[in-house]
């Protein structure tokens, strides 16, 4: 019992603050949202994506006029 004595307060007195401060630290970060950096990223993103789908559908409108079967070829 007296050689697990020692490594219990090792870890209470060391490891243990040190987890318990990156825990809530990682938790502020998390709760706190996005940052404006990340905001700018997503709306960047977001009107990429709505660019990215009106190209398709354009594409599958000139697909769908001049090969009305390019669906259901494999």
């Amino acid at each position: 019992m007296e050689i697990l004595l020692v490594p219990v307060i090792l870890f209470m007195l060391i490891v243990a603050p040190i987890w318990v401060i990156m825990h809530y630290s990682s938790q502020r970060k998390i709760n706190q949202g996005l940052s404006e950096d990340e905001l700018s990223q997503l709306q960047q993103l977001a009107r990429q994506a709505e660019q990215m789908r009106e190209r398709i559908q354009t594409l599958e409108a000139i697909l769908d006029a001049e090969s009305p079967q390019w669906r259901g070829r494999s």
